[in-house]
């Protein structure tokens, strides 16, 4: 059982292979689930990108710094925190003026941890007083691992994505450059401040005008 207002000595990271998985059947109760919230770690703050609740106005918006509120206390030490009534009383709680979740009695926030590092963290609140058993913060803890396994899986997709595009963008350069140092003469910084100005003139990224010199000389090759 965990103490009203006492946050967890260790935090809960469930891993492949743990042998103490937990059980649909063990009887839990999930009537405490008023609220539930995820942000996730980008760059040095916690962006809210989900909510059990209707908040449209706030998703995506909302943001703190890590070491900010009893949210980013959880993510800056990867410790849960149970608090079981008056949670906005506790001295690292912040108020958003725009939630009514401000004034709920029960807080629990979890750490969403994947390969040991902390990607962001779960929130669950409760209008009345509810005190947090242990197996309903390893609950939170298994759907802040499952979440985690998630997040980090489209973080490196869309850090691949970036890396396929920045390559991509540095071929079509240097063979755009070769085009105009062929065809003008030029050399090739002069070849390249040359797609620098019709980039900023045309509002036109660097990628777009280095496509559109290889489609030029593409099509002047083809009906010579």
């Amino acid at each position: 059982m965990i103490k009203r207002g006492a946050s967890v000595e260790n935090p809960i990271v469930v891993s492949q292979g743990n042998n103490s998985s937990y059980r649909a059947d063990e009887g839990l109760d999930v009537a405490f689930l008023n609220q539930t919230a995820a942000y996730v770690l980008e760059g040095e703050e916690l962006v809210l990108r989900a909510s059990k609740n209707p908040h449209s106005e706030v998703v995506d918006r909302l943001k703190m710094k890590v070491g900010q509120g009893i949210t980013g206390w959880v993510a800056q030490h990867l410790e849960p925190v149970a608090l079981g009534e008056c949670a906005y009383s506790d001295p690292r709680f912040k108020l958003f003026n725009e939630l009514p979740e401000d004034r709920f009695e029960a807080f629990l926030s979890v750490p969403i941890v994947s390969g040991g590092h902390v990607v962001g963290v779960i929130n669950v609140q409760n209008r009345a007083r509810h005190q947090f058993k242990e197996r309903e913060i390893k609950l939170i803890a298994t759907v802040g691992f499952l979440v985690g396994a998630e997040v980090e899986r489209v973080r490196l997709e869309s850090e691949n994505s970036i890396l396929l595009d920045r390559l991509a963008t540095r071929t079509y350069l240097d063979r755009a450059k070769g085009i105009l140092q062929r065809e003008l003469k030029v050399s090739e910084d002069e070849a390249y401040r040359m797609m620098q100005r019709e980039s900023q003139d045309r509002c036109k990224s660097m990628k777009e005008i280095a496509e559109a010199v290889m489609l030029s000389d593409d099509l002047r090759r083809r009906f010579r």
